[in-house]
């Protein structure tokens, strides 16, 4: 049997903490730098796969607010390896009908990385193949900050204030929120990521690094995803 078959259902949306990255270097006696790189290589076989399983939303967790706060060779190694990936791959993106998008803020980040952003989600935004929301310089603390400054700015009042209001000015205006979120190098928390719209999503944690992470994985993800009865806080009858 297909594998996609097998699936009861599919998530529309998924959400991956790409973790384990230093741990995979440290294993294989290389700096931590190239797990960083091994994981963004890893990133088009996962879309790959996506696409074969039906995903139409992917969100990776790419470079938190609070990853500042790592060394600064490893910070100005990660931006490099950003502008590499988007150097190389957006073109191909492009041709597969991937349609990017950038969660987090630009602030932060160099003139050049914010111009060769900006260029990518201009280039990609009419296809109409998976969303590809790379979350870079991300928080979801942050996000629901800066969603309220919005609607303060724009003079909304509290009493106009509704849950289906708010979520227009989040990152993710426009998309449903994640059927399925997906942590690897084992970890049991969200760490700051999609915390509003993840309310609720349905968890899973893998002890596989994110360089490791490739369809066999994603399917086991699909599979534990698709036996669960999600109830959205109500009750089943019978």
């Amino acid at each position: 049997m297909d594998k996609k078959e097998s699936l009861v259902t599919i998530p529309q949306h998924v959400g991956v903490i790409m973790d384990g990255n230093g741990r995979w270097a440290r294993e294989h006696g290389l700096p931590r730098l190239e797990g960083h790189r091994a994981g963004t290589e890893n990133i088009r076989r996962v879309l790959e796969a996506c696409n074969e399983f039906g995903i139409k939303i992917l969100t990776i967790y790419a470079f938190s607010t609070e990853n500042w706060g790592r060394p600064r060779a490893e910070v100005r190694g990660l931006m490099r390896i950003l502008e590499e990936v988007i150097d190389q791959e957006v073109q191909n993106l492009h041709k597969n009908g991937v349609q990017l998008r950038y969660v987090g803020r630009l602030e932060g980040i160099s003139q050049r990385l914010q111009r060769a952003v900006r260029d990518a989600i201009e280039l990609t935004k009419d296809n109409d193949g998976l969303i590809l929301n790379v979350a870079f310089n991300y928080g979801g603390r942050s996000e629901i900050l800066d969603a309220v400054r919005r609607l303060m700015g724009d003079g909304i009042s509290p009493q106009e204030l509704s849950e289906e209001l708010f979520e227009r000015y989040l990152y993710t205006a426009g998309l449903p929120p994640p059927d399925l979120i997906i942590r690897t190098g084992g970890e049991m928390r969200l760490s700051n990521f999609l915390i509003w719209q993840a309310a609720y999503a349905e968890y899973y944690s893998t002890p596989t690094y994110w360089p490791d992470f490739n369809q066999e994985e994603l399917y086991k993800a699909l599979l534990a995803y698709s036996q669960r009865e999600r109830r959205f806080g109500l009750l089943r009858e019978g």
